[in-house]
Order: C-alpha cells, then structure tokens, then sequence
C-alpha cells in the first residue's frame, strides 16, 4: 500500500481548496442552507419543475398550428452542453448552467412553461481509456495497488498536478500531479497510474477496482452530477435525464436514426482522407480522444522530392555499406508554396537535427525526420502500414554541401545548406530555400554568404541568382528583400520581426500577387498555386504529404499522426458540401441570436475553416455505426440534436439508462427510424405498432418545445460541438424547428486566477455550495460577468452574500411579523422614544401617502423595470445589480429619510419592497424567495409559479428629484467632511465642524438674463442634423449681446458646456429648455429635517430664495431657532450668486 498512500498524503483533502477563502462562523450560512435543503425537497415533491407540452386533450393534435399553440402557451426551452461524466462538476460546468438557470427561471416569471433537462455525456475514449488503465494496474499491483512501490511514483521532481482527465477541451497534461506535504524535504508524487487521478478525484482505494469496468463510470457519477445541480437549485426536470451510448437503448435507437438519415442525405460519406490519427488505439483521435492538443487539424504540404546527385565526404563515410549502388536518395522538403519553387537556390536542414535515410522501395529512399517518416508510414508512403524502415541516421551537419536537384528551379541543382532555426517538429525537418518570397530565406541565405567561414560552406553556395517569381502591388517582385531591409531585420534570429514579414509577403502574394515566371505566368497566384502543385506531382518530383498543426496526444499517451485512410466522415465545409456550409452562414446571419458580435465572428471563422470531420471510431464506448458497424459512432457526432431527444425522453424511460419504460409504453425496438421521422416532423404517415395517439403525444411535445430557444457552452466549443450542433439541425429538421439561440460564456477563474488544483485555487460545485450555501453561490455566480470574455467567480461576493441574504430575511421577518402600527409622526415619535424595541424599523405608518412614499414607491419601479430588462436581456450582472444591490439602496434611501423626518416607514410601502424584492431575486436566489414568499408574506403557493410584477413607468418628475435630493445632500455633508478633514490637519477651516452650526441654502426660480440670453443665440446657432454649432459666429453673437459687463468672462465658458452636451447626444430641449421636472421649493422643504439630522450639530437650516442679482432673497423654508418663513434677507452671502434652478448653493456658518 505504500504508494497509494504516498499518494493519499500528498492528496490532503484540503489541499485542493487551501488557496480559496477559509469561512470561520457558518451560523448564518447553516441556517440558509437549512432552509435550502427544506425548499428542494418541497420542489421535487411538488414536481414544481416537470413541465409537460399541452396535451392532446388539452388541445386537440392537428387542431392548430405550432406557432399558435406557442402563442396560446407561452414556452421556453434552454440546455447546457451535457458534461462528461469521468468526475463531479466544477465551477466551470456550473457557470455555464447558471445561464440555463437563470434564463429558465426568468422564462418562468414570463408566464412560460419552461423546460431545462440534463443528460450525461459518455460517448467516447476518456472513460474506456481509463477503465483499461485500471485493468492493467490491477494486474500489476493487486486489486487496491497494495504492490505498487513509492518509488515508482516519486522521483523528487516537481511536476504539475492536474485534474483527472476531462472530455471538456483542455491542452493540459493530465498524467503529472505535485503535491506538497508541507516539509522542506517533500518529495514530488508523479500521477504515473490511473488508480493516483481516482485517489485525486476522491475515490476511496477500496472502491477504484470497480471503475475497471467502464460501465460503472455511467453507474456511479450521473447520480453526482443529479446531486450537484438539485443542491444548487437548479429548474431542471430530471424525468429527462438520460445517458448517451448504447447502455441506454433508445438513445442507442436515436443516434442510429441520425446516422442513417444523415447518410441518406449525403452529409455522411466514404473515402481516404487526412484525419488525425493515433496508431496506438488504430482509430482517427478526434478532439474530445485527446489528451492534449484539442483544436489542432491536419495541415497538408506539397513534398519535393531533392534527389542527392552528390554527398559531402562526412555523409560518403556514414553511408558507406548502408545503400544499394542503385539507391535514389531524395531529400524531402515540405512546402506550403508549391508556386514559388522556380526560385529554389538551395535546402535546408538543421545541423543539430538528427535525420533517417528510411527505405520507400528497393531504389528510392528518404532523408527526412523521424517524425515526419512516422506521419509518412500512415498515409501509405512506405510498403507496410506504419512502417518506416530506417537504413542509416545522420546529422544535420553532416550533409551539409550535399548537391541535390531542384525540381522546377531556374538552377537545376542546389547545395544543402545549414539553417539553424529549422524545427524538427514541424515539416519534415528539411526546408526548401526561396529567397525572393520567403523572409527567413532570405535574411539566413544573407547570413550566410557574410559568415561562409563560421558556417563551414564555400561562399559560391549560398550566392545563387535570386529569381523574381512573383510580382506584388506593395513589395514589388522581390518581396522578401523589400521586407527584411524595410523592416531593418539584421539577423534570423530576428524571430519576431521575421514572423510579421512572413504573414505579411504571404497574404500580399497569394491575395494579390500574380506570377512573373514560368508556366503559369501572369496567373494569379491563387489561380497558379494548384496548378504547380499538379504539374509536380504528375511529373512525380512531389507528393502529397501531411501532418498534425501540433503536438497531439491521444487519451493513451499516444502521439498522433496524420493518417490517410478510409473513413466515414461529415462532409462538413467549403471541400465537402459548400451550399451546406452557406446554409449554416445564413442561419447565423439571419435569424440565430448569439448574445454578442463576438461570438458570431467566432462562429463565422469556425465554419470558415471547419473541414471534413471524421463520424467514426472503432475504440470506445458509444452506438454502433449503422451502415458499418464494425466502427462506433465518434463522440461528438453523436451528441449534436441530442436537444430534440429530451423533449420525448421521459415518455420513453423513466431511468437514464432506459431499463423501465415512460409512460408511452414503447420498447427501444419499437422505436424505428420512420417513427423518429414522424416525432420529428419529418413525416406525416406513419405505419408503426406503437397507437396513433401516442406517437401524437410524442409529436406534440418535440413541436412544442421546439426550436430550442437557447444553447448554452463555453467558448471552446464553438470549434465543434456548437458549430457541428448548427449544421446537423439544418440538415436534418424543418426551419421551423432550427436552433434560435447560442449562448457562448468565457472560462471561469476563481478568485482572478485560473483555477488550478495544484495552486489550491480550485472548487467542484459540491464544494461551493457545502462552502456558501446555493443562494450565495448562485449570486456569485451571476456577479461573475455576462459576456465571452473569462468570467470571474469571486469568493468574497458569495461569503458577503451570506451576510446580505440573512440580515436582510431578518429585517423582512421583523418588518412584516413584528409590525408596530401608527397613525401619526407624533405616535411614530412616542413609540420610537419610549417603547423598547430591537429595530425601530418595525415602527410603521399607515394612512395616506406622503413625498418620502411616492418618492420610494417611484424608485422601485424604475428599478423593477430595469431589472425585468435586464433579464431578458440576459445580463444578470446588471439584473444583480439593479434588482438585488440597488434595491437595497433604494430601502435604505427610503429608510434614511423617514427616520430622519421623524415619520417613519409607510407599511403599505415596506411590505410591497419585500414582495418585489423576492419576485426581483427568484431567478437567481430562488430559495431566499421562496422563504420570505411562503413563511414572511403568507403566499398560498411557492414563489416558482409567481411571475414578475406589473408596475407603473417611473414618473419623470420623481425621478428628478430623487437624483437632486441624492447630489445636494451629498454635497452638503462632502462639504462639511472636507472641514472636518482640514482641522483635523491643523489646516484653517471656513467654520469649526465641531461646534453648533447653521446651513443657509441658496435656492433660484431663474436663470440670470446673461444665461437667457446665451441660451437663445445658441439655439439659434445649433444645426441639429449635423449637431454641430458655428462656434466662431456664435461668439460673435454672444460678445455684442453680454458686451463687457462682468458676465462676459462666464458666457463663452457657459455656451461652451452647452455645445459639449449637444453634441454628445444629449436631447436639445433637455440642455436647452432647462425646465426642472420637480417643484424645487417642495423638494428643499421636504428636504429640511432630513438635514437637521445628518449635519453635524446643526441647530438651523434655512431656504432661500435668491432674487435676480443675487443680493437680496426671501427665506421659503427652514426649520430650528429662529427660522422664519417670508422673512426677507436683505443682504445674502457671496455663494448665492451662484445659485441656479436645479444647482442650489449652501453656506456654513457657526451659531
């Protein structure tokens, strides 16, 4: 057992999680989880979530149309991706579900009937690789690995953990783990064995033997993924769920029937094509087979066969005794310019690079890489299959001088030259020199002739005629030469600059370039490119030849290759079925929402490039390929309308693996392709044993529930799931029934970083919602961010919410179940003062409304209007913000400024802010609701059948004076603040904060005829079409009106405030009319008392109106000693100048 608990050791459960946040007092989170838990089980009970399509009783079949039935029942339907199930469910899974969520609940508040439903993707390697590890290992090392030896998994290096393998797109090498015991001296643990990644995904090592069977994958983590997601609250109708592969025999019956009619339509097809292959398994590695490369294609080159017409003597010597006599040895160079070899003055090859002369037949040979003779071996280059036999191996060096031809070039025969950045990695390691087009050619071939000596080549070699090949609008016809001396690249190591000179003379030439030379002269290059390729290859001087874009490792560790061999394949693309593919462009075009131009221009460039897709596989798990099948169904074409599948799946099965059938009462064998057509509307006859009416039943609910209204994934897969997703609904369904929505979200980081196990930054949804409750983390999760950039889940948001969501469930519970009535603000006073009460808040007022009331009632719904946008906008960052956070503001306002008047809150008025507040936050914190809908407000039934309040438009006039109220009493006490400041720095102050005080503020009823004036020469000048104001004839105006009176330096400033406002939009009667949308006198008065109390020390506040000239004014309302209304002021404080509608001033002063 010592190297599982080597292992268990360095996997200390609190190792994942030891750089998130640590919560030390759980009592409030523990009693909203409490509540939590009460209210799922209450859902599920009540079947709250299981949403069925109108009966055929309700509405007879046939009887209307689609379109009307979605009128008469409003409907939703929204899906995530179905996550692999080789592990539980982080964060990540859970960002992209609360999209879902959210917008289910939302459709839900709209008065739809919405559908979630959730399956559980198995298809493909990860779980068989992983399966067959265990049964090798147990093998090896008995049946809990108690024969494994540490040393076997240590070796004190220290590698990068990672989690266990997933089928969602990574590039990261899950095979190395490092963990630290926490001692100076630790060792490293490497996760040689597969046994160590169960032991990190929290297995028990008693129980990994039983994932040797890969069925017991399907067994043992659905029922996880079912627990994370109800303990999270989510709306889902797990009638629904369902497993992919032939374990469930009806999906089994459904995969069939989209492969068939695929076929039949011709967007399935046979024949040799490059796929990316992995000779271990023997099978095409497509993305989710991968272990790391994810994304990477096949690129194909033009290979040249160089023949060696004479060695260097070092080559003579290694050689010697290795090649028959008769042996036509070719240096082979891999071209994507095939067009542009007329110029070759010489070929490449690394001298550090190690080479293989391998044997094609008994006469012809290859110098090439080892790695580009493996690519070879399966694209039916040498004799065998996957055989390259190498006959003699050589460095880089030591072929350097060798003279080869050059096929097609003006020289006839070249030198191999040495190229010091040449990649074994990438071509065949040979590299053909074109130095009139290619930057790097160029800029070494010049290196070269000025250090021949350093690089041991006869300078002549590397002093070949340069040909003009192609001639270009921007570079002329020596483009290379033109770049490398523009650009001021001195050296091949110039790796940068070089790489933008290569982009840059590529596209000028393929896009604009036309040949200067040869047989394709005055050919576009685009036209003369295919054309060369031919004649090379016809005159059997090329081959076709390809390779994977990258490093590629398949799911068993096998490095992959470009294979060439018969296949199924989706005849995806421009090559394959090109009015497919502009079907799919239009529907993105045209009628698809996709959230953000971003994602359509990600979409747009994935079907731009997207080729043919390998259909098959032959290792696995998953259903067999109908029309051949000794091969599986690849995993993700099998997963690409699964979406239509839910819509009938709890009529089929009421169990995920299809054992016990649904209400419809069909057998998986009953289920035929022509019933899947009739279901799914791809036909109207139907011969079946299965009764009419049900095969209505399942009709109706598919024609209900679709189109899927949206899709939701991360952005690594629009490469493939979503774009293969978009093609095959086009294929296979009516328009009518074609995806609405695509939904696309950024990866998620944790605390701001990536998540990692490794760093301990690291949560699975289990976690979060252990750790912070569902509501909490359903906040954080919205707060996270929106759009396709990576999104942020933010510990400190989830842990203040806890803090948010219980205090505020206490004030509702005070507020509506200790109610203290009064009638009066003398009563409010009384009980305030004498009667003991732990919240003065529960004191409220009943009869009629007053400004504070209409103030707040006006508040809330603008906000309710805002938030309801935001929702259906899908921003629920912004619905957060409004509904949840500016809300509380909005009470707090409203709390504030009742106390403060000494009047207290309007119970009609609390208790409505709480109603509206649980409605606001049922989408996103839908158990918090439910518990102040059913236990505070008394609601008959829960929360989830509510649906979102009518209320009036915000009157504009409220809503103007809130926002004043909100600027002048912020001015005020900023104001005061700043004395404060000022005398706590020793620094002189207009007045002593800390003594009593009187505030004077300076009100106006108009603007100053100067302001007039201007005002109505710019109206004048203002040109509305083009908003835009002659400024010089204007200024010219505004001089002779104001003349040179004291207000001529504030006029031009003034116009000037005006202009900018204009021309940023902002509507001309609005900066022009000036006319306040509120009684200011009104507002200020109600404003007095408010200001008593929060001034410090203040015994008086005194309005002011200011009458013109701002000299004399008359007090229009105040309150404190000596405050008299109508008393006039004859002499008024230099600040009241300043004083304008809607901009009041205010002066302190000592008492």
């Amino acid at each position: 057992m010592a190297a599982t608990q080597a292992t268990a050791e360095a996997l200390n459960p609190n190792n994942a999680e030891k750089g998130t946040l640590k919560i030390e007092n759980t009592d409030k989170r523990d009693t909203l989880i409490a509540s939590e838990k009460i209210y799922q089980q209450k859902w599920q009970q009540e079947r709250v979530f299981e949403t069925d399509a109108p009966s055929t009783k309700e509405v007879p079949f046939g009887a209307i149309s689609a379109e009307e039935l979605w009128s008469r029942y409003p409907r939703f339907f929204g899906a995530m991706a179905y996550p692999y199930m080789n592990g539980t469910l982080h964060m990540g899974h859970s960002f992209t579900a609360s999209k879902v969520e959210f917008q289910t609940g939302v459709a839900r508040m709209q008065g739809k009937r919405a559908l979630f439903p959730q399956g559980y993707h198995c298809t493909g390697m990860p779980i068989k690789a992983c399966a067959d590890k265990l049964v090798r290992e147990i093998e090896l090392f008995g049946r809990n690995f108690e024969d494994c030896p540490t040393e076997e998994i240590t070796n004190g290096e220290k590698d990068e953990q990672v989690p266990a393998p997933t089928q969602s797109t990574t590039k990261e090498d899950v095979t190395k783990f490092t963990a630290k015991k926490g001692k100076a001296a630790a060792k490293s643990v490497k996760m040689k064995y597969q046994f160590q990644i169960m032991l990190a995904i929290g297995i028990p090592v008693d129980q990994i033997h039983k994932f040797a069977d890969p069925q017991y994958w399907l067994e043992f983590f659905p029922p996880l993924c079912k627990r994370d997601m109800t303990a999270l609250g989510c709306r889902i109708d797990w009638r629904r769920q369902m497993v992919t592969t032939d374990a469930n025999p009806y999906y089994d019956a459904f995969v069939r029937w989209q492969m068939n009619r695929l076929y039949e339509l011709g967007k399935i097809k046979f024949g040799k094509r490059y796929t990316v292959y992995s000779p271990k398994d023997g099978q095409a590695c497509m993305d989710h087979d991968r272990q790391s490369g994810e994304g990477l294609g096949v690129q194909e080159y033009t290979a040249l066969k160089l023949k060696v017409k004479e060695w260097p003597e070092k080559a003579q010597k290694k050689l010697s005794g290795k090649l028959p006599s008769n042996a036509n040895v070719y240096f082979v160079p891999a071209t994507l310019r095939p067009e542009t070899m007329y110029g070759q003055t010489c070929c490449f090859v690394g001298p550090k690079v190690t080479y293989g002369i391998f044997k094609v037949s008994e006469s012809e040979y290859f110098f090439v890489s080892p790695r580009a003779a493996r690519n070879m071996a399966f694209q039916s280059l040498f004799p065998e299959w996957g055989v390259f036999p190498q006959v003699a191996e050589l460095e880089g060096s030591e072929v350097v001088g060798t003279l080869v031809t050059a096929p097609l070039s003006v020289h006839g025969e070249v030198r191999v030259l040495p190229m010091e950045t040449v990649k074994p990695t990438k071509g065949t390691g040979v590299v053909t020199c074109v130095p009139s087009d290619s930057p790097d050619d160029y800029a070494t071939i010049m290196d070269l002739i000025k250090k021949s000596d350093y690089y041991g080549i006869q300078k002549e070699w590397a002093e070949l005629e340069i040909l003009p090949i192609i001639e270009t609008p921007s570079y002329g016809n020596l483009s290379a030469k033109f770049l490398v001396e523009k650009m001021k690249i001195n050296s091949p190591k110039d790796a940068k600059q070089l790489a933008e000179a290569k982009d840059l003379a590529y596209k000028e030439g393929y896009y604009q370039g036309k040949m200067c030379y040869g047989d394709f002269k005055s050919k576009s290059v685009e036209e003369a490119k295919p054309l060369v390729r031919q004649q090379l290859i016809d005159a059997n001087d090329a081959f076709n030849y390809a390779e994977p874009e990258g490093l590629v490792i398949s799911r068993s560790g096998d490095e992959c290759v470009a294979g060439h061999l018969d296949q199924w394949f989706m005849n995806y693309g421009s090559q394959g079925d090109p009015a497919w593919q502009q079907q799919v462009l239009d529907h993105i075009d045209q009628d698809l929402q996709l959230y953000s131009t971003e994602a359509k221009n990600a979409f747009e460039q994935t079907i731009d490039w997207l080729g043919q897709w390998a259909a098959t596989r032959s290792y696995g798990l998953g259903s067999r390929f109908p029309i051949d099948k000794q091969w599986l169904v690849e995993s993700l074409s099998d997963s690409t309308i699964y979406h239509s599948y839910y819509t009938i799946a709890h009529l089929l099965h009421t169990d995920y693996f299809g054992v016990h059938k649904g209400s419809a009462n069909v057998s998986p064998e009953q289920m035929t392709d022509e019933v899947w057509d009739y279901v799914f509307t791809r036909r109207d006859d139907i011969e079946s044993d299965i009764p009419l009416e049900t095969l209505q039943s399942m009709r109706r609910e598919f024609e209900y529930f679709y189109p899927i209204d949206v899709n939701i994934s991360g952005k690594d897969l629009v490469n493939n799931h979503l774009t293969f997703f978009l093609y095959i609904h086009l294929a296979l369904f009516p328009k009518s029934f074609w995806p609405r929505g695509i939904r696309i979200n950024g990866h998620l980081q944790l605390n701001g970083e990536k998540m990692s196990k490794s760093t301990g930054n690291f949560l699975t949804l289990s976690d979060a919602v252990s750790k912070f409750g569902a509501d909490a983390t359903r906040v954080a999760l919205a707060d996270a961010g929106d759009g396709m950039e990576d999104a942020n889940f933010e510990e400190t948001v989830a842990d203040t919410t806890i803090l948010r969501l219980f205090e505020l469930r206490k004030w509702c519970e005070e507020i509506v179940l200790e109610a203290r009535l009064v009638s009066s603000s003398e009563e409010y006073v009384h009980a305030r003062d004498n009667e003991r009460l732990k919240n003065s808040d529960v004191i409220q007022r009943t009869g009629p409304k007053l400004f504070w009331d209409e103030l707040f009632e006006n508040e809330l719904n603008g906000l309710v209007k805002e938030t309801i946008q935001n929702y259906e906008g899908s921003m629920y960052k912004s619905a957060l913000k409004s509904g949840f956070y500016d809300f509380t503001s909005a009470r707090d306002f409203y709390r504030s400024s009742c106390r403060a008047a000494e009047i207290g809150m309007h119970q009609a008025f609390t208790r409505r802010y709480i109603e509206l507040q649980a409605l606001l936050l049922t989408p996103i914190a839908p158990h918090w609701a439910e518990y102040v809908w059913l236990e505070v407000l008394k609601k008959p039934t829960t929360v989830q059948y509510a649906t979102f309040p009518q209320v009036f438009d915000p009157r504009p006039s409220l809503t103007a004076a809130r926002d004043y109220i909100r600027t002048i009493s912020g001015a005020i006490t900023s104001a005061e603040g700043t004395q404060t400041k000022r005398q706590a720095k020793g620094k002189l102050t207009q007045f002593d904060p800390r003594q009593p005080k009187a505030v004077t503020i300076y009100c106006a009823s108009s603007f100053p005829r100067w302001q007039d004036t201007c005002i109505g020469l710019l109206r004048d000048a203002f040109d509305a079409l083009a908003l835009s104001v002659d400024m010089k004839k204007l200024s010219q105006d505004v001089g002779k009106a104001i003349g040179k009176g004291p207000e001529a330096k504030k006029a031009m400033p003034f116009v000037q405030g005006l202009k900018k406002r204009l021309e940023g939009g902002e509507q001309p009667e609005k900066v022009l009319g000036r006319k306040l949308g509120f009684e200011e006198v009104q507002v200020l008065r109600e404003m007095v008392p408010g200001l008593r109390q929060t001034v410090m020390r203040c015994k008086r506040v005194e309005v002011v109106m200011v009458k013109e000239g701002g000299k004399k004014g008359e007090v229009v309302a105040g309150s404190g000693e000596g405050v008299l209304v109508g008393r006039q002021v004859e002499e008024l404080q230099p600040v009241a100048e300043g004083a304008v509608p809607g901009g009041p001033t205010f002066y302190f002063e000592n008492i």
